[in-house]
Protein backbone atom coordinates (compact mmCIF):
# COMPACT_ATOMS: atom_id res chain seq x y z
CA UNK A 1 0.00 0.00 0.00
CA UNK A 2 1.23 3.47 -0.83
CA UNK A 3 0.60 6.27 1.64
CA UNK A 4 0.19 9.90 0.72
CA UNK A 5 0.56 12.93 2.88
CA UNK A 6 -2.43 14.97 3.94
CA UNK A 7 -1.34 18.15 2.22
CA UNK A 8 0.85 19.16 -0.66
CA UNK A 9 4.06 21.16 -0.64
CA UNK A 10 3.26 24.58 -2.13
CA UNK A 11 5.55 25.66 -4.93
CA UNK A 12 6.37 28.80 -2.97
CA UNK A 13 8.09 26.67 -0.32
CA UNK A 14 10.29 24.59 -2.58
CA UNK A 15 12.78 25.15 -5.32
CA UNK A 16 12.22 24.95 -9.06
CA UNK A 17 13.60 21.81 -10.68
CA UNK A 18 13.49 22.14 -14.46
CA UNK A 19 15.28 18.91 -15.17
CA UNK A 20 12.92 17.05 -12.87
CA UNK A 21 9.94 17.57 -15.18
CA UNK A 22 11.12 14.81 -17.52
CA UNK A 23 11.78 12.00 -15.06
CA UNK A 24 12.92 8.61 -16.10
CA UNK A 25 11.04 5.66 -14.78
CA UNK A 26 12.41 4.43 -11.50
CA UNK A 27 12.56 0.88 -12.66
CA UNK A 28 14.91 1.84 -15.49
CA UNK A 29 17.46 3.08 -12.99
CA UNK A 30 17.09 -0.01 -10.87
CA UNK A 31 17.53 -2.28 -13.85
CA UNK A 32 20.77 -0.49 -14.57
CA UNK A 33 21.90 -1.45 -11.07
CA UNK A 34 20.63 -4.98 -11.46
CA UNK A 35 18.38 -4.35 -8.46
CA UNK A 36 14.87 -4.47 -9.84
CA UNK A 37 11.83 -4.80 -7.64
CA UNK A 38 8.38 -5.88 -8.77
CA UNK A 39 8.12 -2.95 -11.17
CA UNK A 40 5.41 -1.00 -9.38
CA UNK A 41 5.92 2.72 -9.95
CA UNK A 42 3.79 5.59 -8.83
CA UNK A 43 3.90 8.81 -6.88
CA UNK A 44 2.60 9.20 -3.38
CA UNK A 45 1.41 12.80 -3.10
CA UNK A 46 -1.93 14.08 -4.33
CA UNK A 47 -2.03 17.87 -4.08
CA UNK A 48 -5.84 17.92 -3.87
CA UNK A 49 -6.36 15.15 -1.34
CA UNK A 50 -6.81 15.93 2.35
CA UNK A 51 -6.04 12.50 3.77
CA UNK A 52 -3.71 9.65 2.99
CA UNK A 53 -5.07 6.42 1.62
CA UNK A 54 -4.10 3.47 -0.54
CA UNK A 55 -3.68 4.26 -4.21
CA UNK A 56 -3.30 1.97 -7.18
CA UNK A 57 -0.32 1.39 -9.42
CA UNK A 58 0.25 4.16 -11.93
CA UNK A 59 -1.43 6.89 -9.90
CA UNK A 60 -0.25 10.42 -10.73
CA UNK A 61 -0.96 13.52 -8.63
CA UNK A 62 -3.23 16.10 -10.18
CA UNK A 63 -0.73 18.84 -9.39
CA UNK A 64 2.80 17.48 -9.85
CA UNK A 65 5.29 18.71 -7.28
CA UNK A 66 8.67 20.18 -8.03
CA UNK A 67 11.70 19.35 -5.92
CA UNK A 68 14.96 20.87 -4.83
CA UNK A 69 17.40 20.80 -7.76
CA UNK A 70 19.15 17.45 -7.82
CA UNK A 71 22.61 19.01 -8.05
CA UNK A 72 22.03 20.71 -4.69
CA UNK A 73 20.83 17.50 -3.04
CA UNK A 74 23.77 15.57 -4.46
CA UNK A 75 26.34 18.13 -3.32
CA UNK A 76 25.02 19.21 0.08
CA UNK A 77 25.34 16.22 2.37
CA UNK A 78 26.39 15.53 5.93
CA UNK A 79 28.37 12.33 5.56
CA UNK A 80 30.90 12.53 8.34
CA UNK A 81 32.40 9.14 7.55
CA UNK A 82 34.06 10.96 4.65
CA UNK A 83 34.29 14.65 5.50
CA UNK A 84 32.92 17.52 7.56
CA UNK A 85 32.61 19.53 4.36
CA UNK A 86 29.19 19.15 2.75
CA UNK A 87 30.51 19.10 -0.80
CA UNK A 88 33.69 17.03 -0.37
CA UNK A 89 31.74 13.83 0.23
CA UNK A 90 30.51 13.95 -3.35
CA UNK A 91 33.96 13.07 -4.64
CA UNK A 92 35.30 11.15 -1.64
CA UNK A 93 32.39 8.72 -1.54
CA UNK A 94 32.90 7.53 -5.09
CA UNK A 95 35.58 5.06 -3.97
CA UNK A 96 33.14 3.25 -1.68
CA UNK A 97 32.36 -0.28 -2.95
CA UNK A 98 28.58 -0.77 -2.97
CA UNK A 99 28.21 -3.86 -5.14
CA UNK A 100 27.76 -6.52 -3.92
CA UNK A 101 25.97 -5.43 -0.75
CA UNK A 102 24.41 -7.45 2.05
CA UNK A 103 22.29 -6.55 5.04
CA UNK A 104 22.27 -8.55 8.26
CA UNK A 105 18.87 -8.68 9.93
CA UNK A 106 19.04 -10.08 13.43
CA UNK A 107 17.80 -9.85 16.99
CA UNK A 108 14.20 -10.39 18.07
CA UNK A 109 13.00 -11.96 14.81
CA UNK A 110 11.95 -15.42 13.68
CA UNK A 111 13.99 -15.32 10.48
CA UNK A 112 17.40 -13.74 11.16
CA UNK A 113 20.00 -13.90 8.44
CA UNK A 114 22.34 -12.12 6.06
CA UNK A 115 20.45 -11.06 2.95
CA UNK A 116 21.85 -9.94 -0.37
CA UNK A 117 20.40 -6.56 -1.31
CA UNK A 118 19.20 -7.77 -4.69
CA UNK A 119 17.25 -10.54 -2.97
CA UNK A 120 15.63 -8.07 -0.60
CA UNK A 121 14.68 -5.75 -3.44
CA UNK A 122 13.25 -8.57 -5.51
CA UNK A 123 10.53 -8.88 -2.86
CA UNK A 124 9.66 -5.16 -2.77
CA UNK A 125 7.69 -2.74 -4.92
CA UNK A 126 9.84 0.31 -5.55
CA UNK A 127 7.90 3.57 -5.28
CA UNK A 128 8.55 7.28 -5.37
CA UNK A 129 8.08 9.27 -2.15
CA UNK A 130 8.27 13.05 -2.32
CA UNK A 131 9.23 14.19 1.17
CA UNK A 132 10.39 17.29 2.92
CA UNK A 133 13.85 16.79 4.43
CA UNK A 134 14.72 18.93 7.46
CA UNK A 135 18.22 19.04 8.93
CA UNK A 136 18.90 19.77 12.59
CA UNK A 137 21.17 22.55 11.27
CA UNK A 138 17.96 24.41 10.26
CA UNK A 139 18.10 23.99 6.48
CA UNK A 140 15.62 22.06 4.40
CA UNK A 141 15.01 20.59 0.96
CA UNK A 142 12.44 18.49 -0.87
CA UNK A 143 13.60 15.14 -2.25
CA UNK A 144 11.82 12.59 -4.48
CA UNK A 145 13.13 9.37 -3.00
CA UNK A 146 12.92 5.94 -4.59
CA UNK A 147 12.37 3.13 -2.13
CA UNK A 148 10.02 0.86 -0.25
CA UNK A 149 8.31 0.59 3.10
CA UNK A 150 10.56 -0.47 5.95
CA UNK A 151 7.54 -2.20 7.48
CA UNK A 152 7.27 -4.49 4.47
CA UNK A 153 10.85 -5.62 4.95
CA UNK A 154 10.49 -6.16 8.69
CA UNK A 155 7.36 -8.23 8.20
CA UNK A 156 9.30 -10.69 6.03
CA UNK A 157 11.61 -11.55 8.96
CA UNK A 158 8.67 -11.81 11.41
CA UNK A 159 9.47 -9.66 14.45
CA UNK A 160 8.85 -11.26 17.84
CA UNK A 161 6.55 -9.61 20.37
CA UNK A 162 9.68 -8.74 22.36
CA UNK A 163 10.95 -6.45 19.57
CA UNK A 164 10.35 -2.90 20.77
CA UNK A 165 13.05 -0.97 18.92
CA UNK A 166 14.98 -1.19 15.65
CA UNK A 167 18.71 -0.52 15.60
CA UNK A 168 20.48 0.40 12.35
CA UNK A 169 24.23 0.24 11.75
CA UNK A 170 26.15 1.72 8.86
CA UNK A 171 29.19 0.30 7.08
CA UNK A 172 32.51 0.38 8.92
CA UNK A 173 35.25 0.69 6.31
CA UNK A 174 38.09 3.03 7.33
CA UNK A 175 40.03 2.18 4.17
CA UNK A 176 37.35 3.91 2.09
CA UNK A 177 35.75 6.15 4.75
CA UNK A 178 38.74 8.20 6.00
CA UNK A 179 37.00 9.98 8.88
CA UNK A 180 36.23 6.64 10.52
CA UNK A 181 39.98 6.39 11.02
CA UNK A 182 40.87 10.02 11.76
CA UNK A 183 37.78 11.56 13.42
CA UNK A 184 36.93 10.98 17.06
CA UNK A 185 33.85 13.22 17.22
CA UNK A 186 31.64 10.18 16.71
CA UNK A 187 32.23 6.55 17.54
CA UNK A 188 32.11 4.34 14.48
CA UNK A 189 30.27 2.66 12.96
CA UNK A 190 27.37 5.10 12.90
CA UNK A 191 24.29 3.83 14.75
CA UNK A 192 20.69 5.02 14.72
CA UNK A 193 17.42 3.70 16.06
CA UNK A 194 13.65 3.90 15.96
CA UNK A 195 10.86 2.69 18.15
CA UNK A 196 9.12 -0.28 16.54
CA UNK A 197 5.92 1.66 15.83
CA UNK A 198 7.95 4.42 14.16
CA UNK A 199 9.75 1.84 12.05
CA UNK A 200 6.47 0.23 11.01
CA UNK A 201 4.81 3.53 10.12
CA UNK A 202 3.88 3.77 6.40
CA UNK A 203 5.88 6.98 5.92
CA UNK A 204 9.14 5.32 7.02
CA UNK A 205 11.06 3.99 4.03
CA UNK A 206 14.34 2.49 2.95
CA UNK A 207 15.62 4.43 -0.04
CA UNK A 208 17.62 2.97 -2.93
CA UNK A 209 17.36 5.94 -5.27
CA UNK A 210 16.22 9.50 -5.83
CA UNK A 211 15.13 11.63 -8.79
CA UNK A 212 14.26 8.45 -10.66
CA UNK A 213 17.85 7.23 -10.54
CA UNK A 214 19.98 4.97 -8.39
CA UNK A 215 20.96 6.55 -5.08
CA UNK A 216 24.32 8.38 -5.35
CA UNK A 217 27.03 7.14 -3.05
CA UNK A 218 27.31 10.47 -1.23
CA UNK A 219 23.60 10.31 -0.45
CA UNK A 220 23.85 6.93 1.25
CA UNK A 221 23.96 4.29 -1.48
CA UNK A 222 23.01 1.62 -1.77
CA UNK A 223 20.50 1.65 1.10
CA UNK A 224 19.51 4.39 3.53
CA UNK A 225 16.70 5.13 5.95
CA UNK A 226 14.31 8.06 5.40
CA UNK A 227 12.00 9.19 8.22
CA UNK A 228 10.47 12.46 6.99
CA UNK A 229 9.13 13.80 10.30
CA UNK A 230 12.52 13.57 12.02
CA UNK A 231 15.73 15.56 11.65
CA UNK A 232 17.98 14.28 8.91
CA UNK A 233 20.63 12.69 11.11
CA UNK A 234 18.13 9.93 11.91
CA UNK A 235 18.14 8.86 8.25
CA UNK A 236 21.22 6.66 8.47
CA UNK A 237 23.17 5.92 5.28
CA UNK A 238 24.87 2.79 3.87
CA UNK A 239 23.01 0.37 6.13
CA UNK A 240 24.63 -3.03 6.68
CA UNK A 241 22.77 -4.22 9.77
CA UNK A 242 19.20 -4.00 11.05
CA UNK A 243 18.66 -5.38 14.54
CA UNK A 244 15.35 -5.68 16.36
CA UNK A 245 15.96 -5.22 20.06
CA UNK A 246 14.15 -5.04 23.39
CA UNK A 247 15.74 -1.82 24.66
CA UNK A 248 16.33 1.56 23.00
CA UNK A 249 19.68 1.60 21.19
CA UNK A 250 22.14 4.38 21.95
CA UNK A 251 22.42 6.30 18.70
CA UNK A 252 25.70 7.89 17.66
CA UNK A 253 24.69 11.53 17.99
CA UNK A 254 22.82 10.93 21.24
CA UNK A 255 25.95 9.35 22.65
CA UNK A 256 28.17 12.16 21.38
CA UNK A 257 25.92 15.02 22.52
CA UNK A 258 23.04 13.81 24.69
CA UNK A 259 21.96 17.35 25.52
CA UNK A 260 21.83 18.37 21.87
CA UNK A 261 20.66 15.31 19.91
CA UNK A 262 17.89 13.28 21.46
CA UNK A 263 16.86 9.78 20.49
CA UNK A 264 13.56 10.87 18.95
CA UNK A 265 14.84 13.87 16.95
CA UNK A 266 11.31 14.85 15.92
CA UNK A 267 11.19 18.15 14.06
CA UNK A 268 9.75 20.62 16.57
CA UNK A 269 9.90 24.42 16.17
CA UNK A 270 9.21 24.82 19.91
CA UNK A 271 12.32 22.91 21.01
CA UNK A 272 15.49 24.80 20.07
CA UNK A 273 18.89 23.28 19.66
CA UNK A 274 21.09 24.57 22.52
CA UNK A 275 22.98 26.75 20.03
CA UNK A 276 20.26 27.88 17.60
CA UNK A 277 16.53 28.18 17.09
CA UNK A 278 14.51 25.56 15.25
CA UNK A 279 11.54 27.88 14.64
CA UNK A 280 12.47 28.50 11.00
CA UNK A 281 14.61 26.98 8.27
CA UNK A 282 16.64 28.03 5.25
CA UNK A 283 15.30 26.44 2.08
CA UNK A 284 18.21 25.25 -0.04
CA UNK A 285 18.15 26.61 -3.56
CA UNK A 286 15.92 29.55 -2.67
CA UNK A 287 16.93 33.07 -3.67
CA UNK A 288 19.09 35.23 -1.43
CA UNK A 289 16.16 37.43 -0.46
CA UNK A 290 13.72 34.56 0.06
CA UNK A 291 12.38 34.62 3.63
CA UNK A 292 13.13 31.67 5.86
CA UNK A 293 10.40 29.07 6.00
CA UNK A 294 8.50 28.58 9.25
CA UNK A 295 9.27 25.13 10.62
CA UNK A 296 6.27 22.86 11.13
CA UNK A 297 5.78 20.37 13.93
CA UNK A 298 6.86 16.93 12.74
CA UNK A 299 8.10 18.64 9.57
CA UNK A 300 4.53 18.99 8.30
CA UNK A 301 3.52 15.38 8.92
CA UNK A 302 1.75 15.93 12.24
CA UNK A 303 -1.60 14.59 11.04
CA UNK A 304 0.02 11.30 10.13
CA UNK A 305 2.38 10.77 13.07
CA UNK A 306 1.32 12.87 16.08
CA UNK A 307 -0.66 9.96 17.51
CA UNK A 308 2.60 8.08 18.01
CA UNK A 309 3.56 10.60 20.70
CA UNK A 310 0.18 11.53 22.21
CA UNK A 311 1.26 10.55 25.72
CA UNK A 312 4.75 12.03 25.57
CA UNK A 313 6.27 15.33 26.62
CA UNK A 314 7.92 16.39 23.36
CA UNK A 315 10.27 18.75 25.17
CA UNK A 316 11.58 15.99 27.39
CA UNK A 317 11.58 13.29 24.70
CA UNK A 318 13.30 15.44 22.07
Amino acid sequence: MIIKTHKSIPSSEITEQSVFNQRRQIIKAMLAMGLTGSGAYSRIVDANDTKWQGISKGYQPKAPLTATPSDIVKNHTNYYEFSFNKSDSTSLAQVLPTDPWSVEITGEVEKPGVYHLEDLLSQQSLQEYIYRFRCVEAWSMVVPWVGFSLANLLKTVKPLSSARFVKFTTLFDPSHMPNQKDNNMLQWPYVEGLRIDEAMHPLTILATGMYGEALPKQNGAPLRLVVPWKYGFKSIKAIVKIELVKNPPLSSWSKSGPGEYGFYANVNPEVPHPRWSQSSERVLGAGFFTPRRKTELFNGYAEEVASLYSDMDLRHFF
